[in-house]
Parts: structure tokens; C-alpha cells; sequence
């Protein structure tokens, strides 16, 4: 699919096809007819709207570059969408409920697989996504296998490998993915209440990714409510406060600003006992962190000069530096957002290029942020830094 040559139809129908979507599910999520898919797809209808182009790239989930066969790096999308589609397979793998034989050999123990999945979380939160893609596949095996053969052991490892993964595909614009990962780590978390709001944060997440803000701040809310009945040490703490940061970008997201404001202060107060450099359940919980909450909140509030100075104030914190890079440059890509927002593409490029400085693949991999430096390098006023930047990762400016 890397030559110029082949028509854009086809270019439809092979990234239709990657997406396991049938002509007429396309075609409801674009709100045509089957038959017009078939006839773009056939090349009996042109596609010659730069609007048409840019709503059949949204809904294929890819840089809309891809149909014009512009793309630079063909090769590495490829290799994405090649590790999601391994992943895919292990989430839609039903050996064990079959009992296939594949399901009873090789069953790690609890420690190999503790480990595995602590690998995991230290490639995600320093944004090795595409090392995390490969490791994934094999991690949810041996976790699956190692459930079924002793489930109270196996279950937080299964669980954990369901969460990590959850929150990778978010990343990489694999919502649906990524909603079933959700579904799975609280499906085996089920009678363990810390467990499952360790994987209601990702439950969250996704539901917000899929525009489904209420359900996310109805879950997470019950979720932080129900850890927060008993004593709080840090742990309970680190993940009630998680969950309510989760409720407040739900609620600005819906643009509550009061229920927003509310969930965010009630978090912030947990973070001032939690303190800075803890990262109980993979939360990296704390001041800091909520600080960046609250920029993110005005940010979808539309308050954006808020955003700016909150943010301006956050980074400068020394809590900042005990974040992980991944947390980091996910919110200088959110800055970027606000600094695009007031039509400042000297900032917004300064803090993109941070950002890949800090975790090359958060702007490299995520299509959110390649949204963020579309916009950045279209302003006649951007830097030439970003400007290559975009050209090497083949995001035009047209």
C-alpha cells in the first residue's frame, strides 16, 4: 500500500479491511449509503472533497496523508497497526474457556509473570510503545494461563496486563480495543475492591475516549467512593484521588464546570497527604499530577488562558521531574492544544518539541498529539524547528 499509484479506493477498502469493518458498518459511521462505500471502493465514485477525504480518515482511524499515499513512514504505521492486530488476536483468544490444550502448557509462575507485568508498566511510562506492542501479546498469554491455573494468584497479574494494555491502545487511538482490554481487567477484578479500581482508572479513561463522559464519571466516582468508606493509607489514597481526577476530566469533558471543579479539589486534598514520587497502582498520584488535571480541565473547559497559566505554574513544580516521561509529555501535548487555542504556535511548537524530547513516541505514535502539530505547523507563524519536525514524520501542513 506504499506506491502512489494505487487508487484511493483501494487505499479505502485496505484500511476498511485492516479495520475489521464491513462495508456497512463503514458506511453507518460515515452516514452513507453500502453502496456508496462500494463504489468509492470500486472507483466508480471520486473522492475529490478535501472534507469527504478528512471524515473517511476519521472514522479508518488514520492520518487522512494515508489515502493521498503521502505518508513518509508507511513502514512504521504499518508495524503499528501489525501490533495492534497481535494484540487483537490475544484479547479475542479464547483457549482457556475452551480448553484447548494451548491454554494448560506453559503456565508461568506468579513471580515470572509479576515481573513481566512490571516490565510492561515501565515501557508504557516511558513511552516505548512500540517495544510494548511486541511484549504485550505473549505478557496477556502467560497471564490468561496463569489465572486459569490459579485464580486468586493470577488474578491482580491478569488484571494488570489487561490495565497496561488498555491504556496503550487509548494511546494509539484504539478505543474499541482498548474498551474490551477495560472490560476484561474488570471482569477478573470483580470481588476485589482495590483491584477493581485500579482497573475502573482505565475503565475511565476509555469510556472518556469514546465519548461516553456520563458512564465514565458515574464508574469512576462509585469506584473512588467505595475505596474511600475505609481508613486511607497512601494506596487507597493514590487511587481514590486517580479516580476523582478521572470524574473531574469526565465532568469538564461534558463541560460541568462545577462538578469538575468539585472532583478535582476533593482529589487534590488526598494529594497533599500522598505527596509527590509515589506511583501506588501505577497512578503517579500526587500535587503534581493534579495540577496537570486542573490544566487539562480548563483546557476542555475552554478557559484557556486559565490553562496556560496553571500550566506555566505545574511544570515549574519539582514534582514534575518525578513523573514519569510518558505523563510528562502527554501534558505538554495537552499545552500545546491550549497554546494552539490562542494562536500562539511559538509556544505550542516549543512544547511539542519538549515532548518529543521527553517520549519521542507520544508525538510520534499518538494520533492526538500528530493532531496537535497539524494544527501547530498550518499557522503561517510556525517555527521551522516544528515545521521539520512534521515533514519528518509526514505530517503536511496543506
Amino acid at each position: 500500500m506504499e506506491s502512489d499509484a494505487v487508487p484511493i479506493g483501494r487505499r479505502v477498502a485496505y484500511w476498511r479491511a485492516r479495520r475489521r469493518m464491513s462495508q456497512q458498518v463503514f458506511a453507518d459511521r460515515l452516514g452513507k449509503s453500502k453502496s456508496w462505500v462500494d463504489k468509492v471502493e470500486r472507483g466508480a465514485r471520486a473522492l475529490d472533497k478535501v472534507s469527504t477525504l478528512r471524515e473517511i480518515a476519521a472514522a479508518l482511524r488514520i492520518d487522512h496523508a494515508l489515502l493521498l499515499g503521502q505518508d513518509s513512514r508507511p513502514a512504521d504505521a504499518a508495524t503499528r497497526i501489525e501490533g495492534v492486530e497481535v494484540i487483537r488476536a490475544a484479547l479475542s483468544a479464547y483457549d482457556i474457556a475452551l480448553d484447548r490444550p494451548a491454554a494448560r502448557r506453559d503456565v508461568p509462575d506468579a513471580a515470572r509473570l509479576a515481573r513481566g507485568v512490571a516490565h510492561a508498566w515501565t515501557s508504557f511510562q516511558h513511552a516505548r510503545y512500540p517495544a510494548l506492542l511486541g511484549l504485550l501479546p505473549e505478557l496477556l498469554a502467560g497471564a490468561q494461563r496463569g489465572h486459569a491455573h490459579d485464580p486468586k494468584a493470577g488474578r491482580v497479574s491478569l488484571v494488570e496486563a489487561y490495565r497496561v494494555t488498555a491504556s496503550l491502545l487509548v494511546k494509539l487511538g484504539e478505543t474499541e480495543l482498548a474498551w474490551l482490554a477495560a472490560d476484561r481487567a474488570m471482569a477478573v477484578a470483580t470481588g476485589d475492591p482495590m483491584v477493581v479500581a485500579a482497573a475502573t482508572v482505565q475503565l475511565g479513561q476509555v469510556l472518556r475516549a469514546a465519548g461516553r463522559t456520563r458512564e465514565a464519571s458515574t464508574a469512576t466516582l462509585a469506584a473512588a467512593y467505595r475505596i474511600g468508606q475505609a481508613d486511607l493509607d497512601v494506596v487507597r489514597m493514590s487511587l481514590c484521588g486517580t479516580l476523582l481526577v478521572q470524574a473531574a476530566l469526565a465532568a469538564a469533558r461534558q463541560g460541568d464546570e462545577r462538578a469538575a471543579a468539585a472532583r478535582v479539589d476533593e482529589a487534590a486534598d488526598l494529594a497533599a497527604e500522598v505527596g509527590d514520587g509515589n506511583d501506588h497502582y501505577r497512578t503517579s498520584f500526587g500535587p503534581t499530577a493534579v495540577a496537570l488535571a486542573r490544566v487539562t480541565v480548563a483546557i476542555e473547559l475552554g478557559t484557556t488562558d486559565e490553562a496556560i497559566a496553571q500550566h506555566e505554574k505545574a511544570v515549574g513544580r519539582d514534582g514534575w521531574r518525578w513523573l514519569p516521561p510518558e505523563h510528562r509529555a502527554a501534558h505538554l501535548i495537552d499545552a500545546g492544544r491550549a497554546y494552539l487555542q490562542v494562536a500562539d504556535p511559538v509556544n505550542a511548537a516549543r512544547v511539542l518539541l519538549e515532548a518529543d524530547r521527553t517520549a519521542p513516541a507520544e508525538v510520534r505514535h499518538r494520533p492526538a498529539a500528530r493532531t496537535v502539530l497539524t494544527g501547530t505547523v498550518r499557522h503561517p507563524d510556525a517555527p521551522a524547528t516544528i515545521v521539520a519536525l512534521a515533514a519528518s514524520l509526514g505530517v503536511g501542513s496543506a
